[in-house]
């Protein structure tokens, strides 16, 4: 089994189909197998073999699934990593998960460049021109390598509480099973759809849901590479798209869009919600708005990542994640112990969408798979209907626009800087995002500097999405009798909310 097999029975099925459009360009079927066949050569010359990790730090461009399925195709390893990452942050991927290899947009061929320096790898940057003559001088390499289904595919990082970000290893067949379900079971998709291709495709959502559930059904991917809801509905207008998928935030700024009327979307059948809890009244309002229920859906990085999802033919439950998919279980437990039906526990998922294990971490990944069953550190209820319902999270995560802010990393940044004493991050409801990023910060003896100096400085150091847009500086914070910080009991200064 090779994921980037669904790409060639899909180009000799549907050779002249649209795969993929950014604005007026467009590539078919025929044309990103062969390109991905020069990819997969390109790499086979460069030394890459079976299971070497090959990092992709690429937006929503049409090069990032050719270089996609050119990694799979070669039988090597895909990292996404996010294009807005920093040098320190690209540095700790690479040298993580081993890959020596980058292949990064020219837009962020400098951060991508220092980054690969420090972990003694090489970019390759990805752009007009230079990759097309990369291209043209490879040897096509026609059939994917076969992998076995329990081979790892994709190593996609997600941060834990704890610690550094972690990988998450996504076999073959958990990609391809999952994205098989939402094709089938949740779009419904055939060769005629028109995919809304803004979610991040370095992200499990945007990966599953939009691109490889795209090529397995041989539909078309019309990309946004950052999003604007102005764009998004012109997109959504001149491709006719049929599908959209999103996290909460987009569907939000779609609904607030001055003249949102003027534009068509009368081809739109089916959207999906997933990455944070959704409001009900954004749901409804949409559906007001533009003609289309919000189907909401549940997953993590782990689980390939769709666990849960209203359907089609049931309808959306508003508040609801819907119901388990086919050949995945939930159970709620408390200390080990499954909750009666409609009470609170934990969240735990076994079947075929779980990860094969956390990338050379065997501690942590004895510690989330437990029995079979991953222990996903989000709270919810089961209504009597088998309908999931989310209710809050154990993890210390901030989820700001669908992204997830893990509070460690950023307070690590905060612990490098010579004047910071103490330092805890925390969520701050927003109306927009969902949530936004505050630090509250204890300075040390004697030391001065000022909060947007402080949050320069973690800007510089991380990815645009983390950093506090909010920071303020504290004489103490409550800590309790061990001396751990009580972040439930920091309360932000007036004006900027609460948590």
């Amino acid at each position: 089994m090779n994921l980037a097999s669904h790409l060639v029975s899909s180009a000799r099925t549907y050779p002249d189909r649209l795969a993929l459009r950014l604005g007026d360009a467009a590539v078919s079927y025929r044309e990103l197998d062969e390109l991905s066949a020069r990819t997969a050569g390109l790499l086979r010359e460069r030394g890459v073999r079976p299971g070497d990790r090959v990092a992709l730090m690429l937006p929503n461009v049409p090069e990032f699934a050719l270089v996609y399925y050119g990694v799979l195709r070669a039988g090597g390893v895909v990292v996404p990593m996010n294009p807005l990452l920093k040098a320190r942050e690209i540095d700790y991927y690479l040298d993580d998960s081993g890959a020596r290899l980058l292949f990064a947009w020219h837009d962020f061929a400098d951060e991508a460049h220092e980054g690969a320096r420090r972990a003694d790898a090489e970019a390759v940057v990805v752009g007009p021109g230079a990759f097309d003559e990369l291209l043209r001088s490879a040897t096509p390499l026609d059939e994917p390598t076969v992998r076995q289904p329990d081979d790892t595919a994709v190593v996609l990082y997600t941060s834990g509480t704890t610690g550094r970000p972690k990988g998450a290893e996504l076999t073959h067949a958990n990609l391809a099973q999952n994205c098989h379900i939402a094709a089938t079971e949740v779009f419904r998709l055939t060769p005629d759809d028109v995919i809304f291709g803004g979610l991040p495709l370095f992200h499990a959502f945007g990966q599953t849901c939009t691109l490889n559930a795209a090529v397995t059904s041989g539909a078309c991917l019309t990309l946004l590479p950052r999003f604007d809801a102005a764009k998004a509905l012109a997109v959504v207008e001149k491709h006719g798209v049929t599908v959209f998928a999103g996290v909460p935030t987009v569907y939000s700024r779609l609904v607030r869009q001055p003249g949102k009327e003027a534009y068509d979307v009368s081809r739109l059948r089916a959207c999906l919600a997933g990455g944070a809890a959704m409001p009900v009244q954004v749901q409804q309002d949409f559906r007001t708005a533009f003609g289309c229920a919000v189907l909401e859906g549940y997953g993590l990085s782990e689980t390939s990542p769709v666990v849960s999802v209203n359907t089609l033919q049931a309808g959306p439950r508003p508040g609801s994640v819907g119901i388990p998919i086919p050949g995945v279980q939930v159970r709620l437990v408390d200390n080990g112990t499954e909750v009666p039906q409609g009470e609170t526990g934990e969240i735990t998922v076994r079947g075929h969408n779980v990860m094969k294990r956390y990338w050379k971490r065997p501690e942590e990944t004895a510690a989330a798979i437990r029995d079979g069953w991953f222990h996903t550190g989000d709270l919810g209820r089961v209504d009597r209907d088998g309908y999931l319902w989310i209710v809050g999270r154990k993890k210390d995560v901030i989820i700001r626009g669908g992204y997830n802010v893990y509070p460690r990393e950023v307070e690590e940044v905060l612990y490098e800087h010579p004047a910071v004493a103490d330092a805890a991050v925390i969520g701050i409801p927003d109306p927009d995002l969902g949530e936004e990023v505050g630090a509250a910060v204890v300075l040390r003896p004697g030391a001065r500097t000022t909060a947007e100096e402080l949050r320069e400085y973690v800007k510089g150091q991380v990815a645009a999405y983390k950093y506090p847009r909010k920071v303020w500086i504290a004489d103490t914070l409550p800590k309790g009798p061990t001396g751990k910080i009580l972040k439930t009991e920091i309360v932000p200064p007036s004006g900027l909310g609460r948590r």
